[in-house]
């Protein structure tokens, strides 16, 4: 059980790409803007190739345990997310589609099969196939053009807010100023004592495309916690992916 809670809190976070070349934002002024063109601006510099296969390196931290493992992810855009997690051998694999979620341990022996309103039961908001992989190519979890925003410039970020917060939870989105990728994001409910905040502390361009180098995840929910570090060793664009997922006889069913 410990690998898919691990999976399910990836599942909020992780996209990033390596290469030999990094972009920080150096600028010492930043412009002001409205937040309808930092909104706009984000959206355009959304990924847009076709298919990524990236060889991972995950640092698992909380108050009880600490764990690495390396992971081999494969998407084809809007259709399907593959994961495969290692720890020496194979310790869980997972395939994720618009309307399923799929996931086994050849460690544990254990699986499981459903739709997304298991993310929800787990996270306690709605989270669909696109929100997903928004997070994990390093975009916004939620459209920032479908309301209306407030901006202010903070760190030497364009700092985007719904100007009416969720019931839920409040949201906010650090742009950066040089190339309008995020350089983080927070969803807090203050209600409940959580949060989460999802750091992207360095970009490189690999082929003209800029992904984080690394990604920092820090959640906390009244006392305890949880830290997620991510490093991607190789990563490839619009190559053909084998995405191939059978779920195996035998194993036993995760009870949610």
């Amino acid at each position: 059980m410990k690998y898919f809670t691990i999976l399910i809190i990836l599942f909020l976070s992780f996209s990033s790409c390596k290469s030999s070349k990094n972009l920080t934002n150096n600028s010492t002024v930043v412009k002001e803007m409205s937040a309808r063109r930092v909104a706009k601006k984000h959206i355009a510099a959304n990924f847009d190739k076709k298919t990524i296969d990236a060889r991972l390196k995950v640092n698992y931290k909380n108050a009880k345990e600490k764990v690495g493992f390396s992971v081999r992810m494969k998407i084809k855009k809007d259709q399907v997310i593959w994961l495969k997690g290692i720890k020496f051998i194979t310790v869980f694999k997972a395939k994720i589609t618009p309307t399923k979620v799929q996931f086994y341990s050849p460690f544990y022996k254990n699986y499981f099969e459903g739709d997304f309103s298991m993310l929800k039961k787990l996270l306690g908001t709605d989270i669909n196939f696109q929100q997903l992989q928004n997070m994990l190519l390093g975009q916004s979890l939620f459209n920032v053009k479908s309301k209306r925003h407030a901006v202010e410039i903070s760190n030497k970020s364009y700092q985007l807010s719904p100007k009416k917060q969720s019931e839920l939870f409040d949201l906010f989105f650090y742009v950066n100023s040089l190339h309008y990728k995020l350089n983080k994001q927070s969803v807090i409910n203050k209600e409940k004592k959580q949060r989460l905040d999802i750091s992207y502390p360095k970009y490189a361009n690999k082929k003209g495309v800029l992904f984080p180098e690394k990604i920092k995840i820090n959640a906390k929910q009244n006392n305890s916690f949880t830290n997620i570090d991510i490093t991607t060793r190789s990563v490839e664009f619009n190559t053909k992916l084998n995405v191939s997922f059978k779920m195996p006889s035998g194993y036993k069913e995760i009870k949610l």
